[in-house]
C-alpha cells in the first residue's frame, strides 16, 4: 500500500440530530488500493458514518477531502459524481430487470435515433458490457440477460457488488456485503473487494462479520459511542483484542 496516497479523508467531523450527537471528532483516511474495516456494536456511528462519506447526510462540523480538495456533498449524487459509490444493505437491485439492466441502471446506453435523438435502449451493448465489468471484477454470471430473480442470494449481492465496483472510479464504500449470506458466497463476495483493491479503490467494508473483516482487510477502524477508539493495522488484531475493542473490554 502506498501511504503517500491518500484518496478519502475525513478530519474532526462531528454529527449532531438536533440533541443527539451521532459522531464525535472523527478523523481517518482511506490510501488508494487500501481495505477499511469500519467495525462497532450497534449504536456506535457506523451507519451516520457511512452517510456522511457517501453525501446522504452533511456533517455538522469537520471536513471531507477528496483526492486533497475539500468537498461539501449536497446528495449521494455528488458523491457517485466524483468517483464515490455506496453499497447499503440494502443493496438497491431491481429483481424484474436482467443483470445488464441492473448494472446499467440509472445509466443506460441509447442507439441514436433519428437526427441525432435518443432512441431505443442499446441491449446489445449494455449486455456485453455488463459481462465484461463483472467478469473485471471476479463475478461470475451465466447470462447477463437473465432476470436477477433468477439468480442466488450470493450472486445478487455480487452483481451489486460488482456494479458498484465496476463504476467507481475511486471509492468504494460497502455496507455489511456478506450478511446473511452462506460461507461459499461470502467468499465470492469477499473476492470482488479483492478485486476492487487490485484495480487501485479505496474500500471501506463495514460488517459484524469479524472474521471477514480480518481476512480482507489492510486496516481496521473501531468506533464505540461515535468515537473513534483504534485505528490500526489488521494484523494488529486477532478475534479476542478486536472483540474487545469494540466492546470496550480492551482500552
Amino acid at each position: 500500500m502506498n501511504t503517500t496516497s491518500v484518496l478519502y479523508e475525513v478530519s474532526h467531523v462531528s454529527k449532531n440530530y438536533g440533541s443527539v450527537v451521532a459522531l464525535t471528532d472523527v478523523s481517518f483516511k482511506i490510501h488508494a488500493g487500501e481495505v477499511v474495516g469500519l467495525v462497532g456494536d450497534n449504536g456506535a456511528g457506523k451507519s451516520t458514518l457511512v452517510k456522511v462519506l457517501s453525501g446522504a447526510h452533511q456533517p455538522s462540523e469537520g471536513t471531507i477531502t477528496l483526492e486533497g480538495v475539500e468537498r461539501h456533498w449536497d446528495s449521494p449524487h455528488d458523491a457517485l459524481e466524483a468517483g464515490v459509490e455506496t453499497l447499503y444493505q440494502d443493496s438497491g437491485l431491481a429483481p424484474d430487470l436482467s443483470v445488464s439492466a441492473n448494472v446499467f441502471l440509472g445509466r443506460e446506453k441509447y442507439v441514436k435515433g433519428v437526427l441525432g435523438k435518443l432512441g431505443f435502449l442499446s441491449q446489445k451493448e449494455m449486455d456485453i458490457e455488463a459481462h465484461e465489468n463483472l467478469e473485471k471484477v471476479g463475478i461470475a454470471v451465466p447470462q447477463s440477460g437473465r432476470s436477477v430473480s433468477q439468480l442466488s442470494g450470493g450472486q445478487r449481492q455480487a452483481v451489486a457488488i460488482g456494479r458498484a465496483v465496476s463504476w467507481a472510479s475511486k471509492v468504494i464504500i460497502l455496507d455489511e456485503p456478506t450478511n446473511h449470506l452462506g460461507a461459499r458466497q461470502a467468499g465470492e463476495v469477499l473476492q470482488v473487494i479483492r478485486a476492487a483493491k487490485a484495480r487501485g479503490l479505496g474500500v471501506v467494508f463495514i460488517s459484524h462479520t469479524l472474521p471477514h473483516v480480518l481476512e480482507v482487510t489492510d486496516r481496521i477502524v473501531v468506533l464505540r459511542l461515535g468515537k473513534i477508539v483504534a485505528d490500526a493495522p489488521t494484523n494488529s488484531f486477532d478475534s479476542q483484542s478486536l472483540l474487545g475493542t469494540i466492546t470496550g473490554l480492551i482500552e
